[in-house]
């Protein structure tokens, strides 16, 4: 069985929305985009760099599949398995695309995001993706988080923990913190809340 990690770039306050860069989501009225880059060290780019290389497939919201189509064909140097990788992407708009090998994933995406985990191969790995994330959440088919939670608030956007959020408990299995202050930490799903 394979397993659903979300991966995260989060602030202080729970926010994941464009990390990377000012036009990357805007939407909302966001204005913080690329909030990250202040706390650039070698180390959280070890960590990342670690995480990247694993074997996995993505699962993806169609937003962010959609930012990352036009950019990491052409950048597969910084990120070679990203290219190989299998691409789910959940829309109910697109049903193709050149950025292969990709999957369309519409209608009832828990149902279709079940299934898949169920399949063999490499653990599917969801970044970004806040609508994807809050659907996988809700119908409990996380299995991990690996969080970089940075030192900054931003008091507004998308956030990783919203409304429909069910009760989780986990265990951490892995942290480092790096030299400007990023928690790097990995949450894998522990018993049952109410057991011990």
């Amino acid at each position: 069985m394979r397993k659903i990690i979300v991966l995260e770039h989060i602030s202080l306050d729970g926010v994941i929305q464009a990390p990377g860069g000012p036009e990357e989501d805007m939407s909302g009225g966001f204005v913080h985009g690329g909030w990250i880059s202040l706390f650039s060290d070698d180390v959280l780019g070890m960590l990342l760099r670690r995480q990247m290389n694993l074997p996995f497939d993505l699962l993806l919201g169609r937003t962010t599949f959609e930012i990352w189509e036009s950019y990491w064909p052409q950048h597969g140097n910084i990120w070679p398995n990203v290219n190989a990788a299998t691409k789910y992407v959940a829309s109910n708009t697109r049903t193709s695309s050149n950025w292969q090998p990709s999957v369309f994933l519409n209608g009832d995406i828990e149902e279709k995001v079940a299934e898949i985990k169920q399949q063999q191969g490499s653990d599917l790995h969801v970044w970004g993706s806040s609508r994807l994330v809050q659907t996988l959440i809700k119908h409990d088919l996380v299995d991990a988080f690996w969080l970089m939670i940075y030192p900054i608030t931003l008091g507004a956007g998308k956030r990783l923990f919203a409304d429909g959020t069910i009760p989780m408990r986990f265990k951490v299995t892995e942290s480092k913190v790096t030299p400007s202050g990023v928690i790097v930490v990995n949450y894998e799903r522990a018993h049952a809340l109410n057991s011990k």
